[in-house]
């Protein structure tokens, strides 16, 4: 068994391999701290192991069947990946988060792949666009997202609700208004009704027909600390 190991001992084949996963290694790491300081679930640590395993596996594919093995092990990778995205992907009240950061993984994997393939420009290239789908994209996403759009073409409704006191309706319902406009959330609609003996239950629906769920939780957790304000949060819901 162990001279069967010596045996397998190749220096060509070895420098070949360190290449490909230095390659993942590095290329992982620049999309997983795009994805760290952005505090996403899967940030720098998981990005880099990704794109890295995959690597391995394709490369040792590569190494141990040649050219038809590596493209079967890809096969494998690809669909492999979803389980590992699948644990990124949350449901909160409606809101589906996640599939982006799932997304980002299935990049890497696909990065790491090409890197484990001695495929290394396409590599590089890969990791290129996933960046660029990252950043460059963002702010157009949120003008979009932060377009006012007719009513009757809405899909999506995202509501706030605030439960205040009864007494403190006034300053309740201008706490909320300067919160979503500082936040560029305005709102098209407003309702207020009773909540119980002497609370009001404030109901703000947004202008926006996608919202950035991250920023309008951070809206909500500064809502809830105002001493006029007893509970604050927000749904979507569609028109179907």
């Amino acid at each position: 068994m162990s001279l069967q190991a010596f045996q397998n001992i190749n220096l060509d084949s070895l420098l070949d391999t360190t290449v490909s996963l230095t390659t993942a290694f590095v290329l992982g790491a620049v999309i997983g701290y795009e994805r760290q300081i952005r505090q996403r679930t899967a940030g720098l640590r998981t990005n880099v192991l990704v794109a890295v395993g995959a690597a391995i596996f394709v490369d040792m594919a590569n190494r141990m069947a040649g050219h038809d093995g590596a493209v079967r092990v890809v096969a494998y990778v690809v669909s492999g990946i979803g389980f590992l995205g699948a644990g990124v992907i949350m449901r909160e009240e409606g809101n589906v988060r996640g599939l982006n950061t799932a997304a980002t993984l299935w990049g890497s994997a696909a990065i790491g792949a090409s890197a484990g393939a001695d495929l290394i420009l396409e590599a590089g290239l890969g990791c290129l666009f996933v960046l660029a789908a990252n950043t460059l994209l963002r702010p157009v996403v949120n003008r979009i997202n932060q377009q006012p759009m007719d009513t009757t073409t809405v899909e999506v409704t995202n509501t706030v609700y605030v439960i205040a006191p009864r007494s403190a309706q006034k300053l309740a319902l201008r706490l909320l208004e300067d919160t979503l406009e500082a936040g560029n959330y305005p709102t098209r609609d407003l309702e207020v009704h009773a909540f119980g003996d002497s609370d009001v239950e404030i109901e703000a629906v947004l202008t926006s027909t996608s919202v950035d769920g991250d920023v309008l939780d951070r809206l909500m957790a500064e809502l809830a600390e105002s001493e006029h304000i007893h509970q604050a949060f927000w749904s979507p819901s569609t028109t179907d």
